[in-house]
């Protein structure tokens, strides 16, 4: 029997600022159990072991990566939403970077539920795309292109692999506006 008060958006929620603030690795029923104050048998109630809680999270993280780069581009066209969105992905991943992994796992792709997530994610961009008028799979390879950008440095600052004395944000917005440009070159 479910305990009272416990349910899976807590349950989500405590995992995700348990690998936020301590890593991926640390994340087991024990240590989730003891983040929320119960015993580890009462999460049987709502994932389905360790491998259930991770597919459940990586569902969480996208479900909120998702909503915020939505959130960001709303409202907006064009370059604005490109820079929108890719300031809102990177600060994603530096306010939640053991959510924002697990949304970067190695995910089982059959899985309707990730496919669907997944996708949703997808559509953000290319939709802001859209405004640009490019023929689809142009935009298919330019979606690619900024999620390599956005992820690989949010991946590369994570890792603390950006050593010089330099701004970090300028090289973003730097990144971005060559993005842009290139974008840009692809309507002349």
């Amino acid at each position: 029997m479910p305990r009272a008060g416990l349910d899976i958006d807590t349950i989500l929620q405590a995992a995700a600022e348990l690998v936020d603030a301590e890593g991926l690795d640390t994340l087991t029923l024990a240590t989730l159990a003891q983040k929320l104050g119960i015993r580890s048998p009462s999460l049987y109630n709502h994932v389905n072991g360790l491998p259930g809680l991770r597919l459940q999270l990586t569902l969480y993280g996208l479900g909120r990566l998702g909503t915020v780069m939505r959130g960001a581009v709303h409202g907006k066209t064009r370059d604005d939403a490109i820079r929108a969105l890719a300031y809102a992905y990177l600060e994603f991943a530096r306010k939640h970077p053991g959510l924002y992994a697990m949304t970067q796992r190695t995910m089982d792709r059959a899985d309707t539920q990730i496919q669907q997530a997944a996708g949703n994610i997808a559509a953000v961009p290319i939709e802001a795309l859209r405004e640009y008028g490019l023929d689809h799979e142009l935009s298919i390879h330019l979606v690619r292109g900024l999620r390599s950008l956005m992820h690989g440095f949010a991946s590369i600052e994570q890792q603390g692999g950006f050593g010089m004395p330099v701004d970090l944000n300028v090289s973003f917005q730097l990144m971005v506006d060559t993005f842009l440009a290139g974008i840009h070159a692809q309507l002349k």
